[in-house]
């Protein structure tokens, strides 16, 4: 039987380069000679895809809904993808995952906290990645990087420069309360750079 993969999220808010740096993690694992899944959310499976295009367009939920949503879509992306990977031993990498709807939906949009921990513990049993990355970035920076991957804004990205501060709050709180679990960088430099702190960052931790 082969021992369980590790399972490391990348969090942040728009622009904040976690596409990118999901995707040269997922490179450096495999150099390590490790199997690797590279994943996102929403999304990830074929469930979650279809909920994916629900909740990046139109014109939006009530908060609560969309954390229903939310999480139908992350069940179906744990059950599906991510679990059945970790125990044949596969390193999973996710672009977004719970803390994601903690600052989102929560934090930002007012969704009480223990509304979203009980969908989170319903959804994923208590189960948490190994690590979390989580890019943080001034605000402008980011929606300007987004502006200019050249693809129409999705609903989130259209949303004002006060509900994008509320998400970075609620990531860098997140952070801060859950040490051993996340670790806080600064996104604003070169995604080269990036990319090898953290590379060096889950070499140490998850060695």
């Amino acid at each position: 039987m082969p021992s369980p993969g590790r399972f490391i999220t990348l969090e942040g808010g728009e622009g904040a380069g976690k596409s990118t740096q999901a995707r040269y993690l997922a490179a450096h694992l495999a150099g390590r000679g490790l199997p690797v899944l590279l994943t996102r959310e929403p999304g990830g499976a074929p469930g979650a895809e279809a909920m994916r295009r629900v909740l990046l367009s139109g014109a939006g939920l009530d908060p609560v809904a969309e954390a229903l949503l939310v999480f139908a879509a992350r069940r179906d992306h744990w059950v599906a993808t991510i679990r059945p990977a970790l125990a044949a031993g596969i390193w999973v990498v996710s672009d977004r995952f719970a803390d994601s709807s903690r600052a989102y939906q929560g934090h930002a949009q007012g969704v009480k906290a223990g509304t979203i921990e009980s969908l989170a513990w319903i959804a994923l049993e208590g189960q948490e990645p190994d690590l979390t990355v989580v890019l943080d970035l001034p605000v402008e920076l980011g929606l300007a990087r987004a502006r200019q991957r050249g693809v129409a804004a999705d609903r989130y990205e259209r949303l004002d420069a006060g509900f994008h501060a509320r998400v970075r709050e609620g990531f860098r709180a997140i952070a801060a309360a859950e040490p051993g679990r996340c670790a806080l960088l600064d996104a604003a430099g070169a995604p080269e750079l990036l990319a090898a702190r953290i590379a060096a960052l889950v070499d140490e931790r998850l060695p």
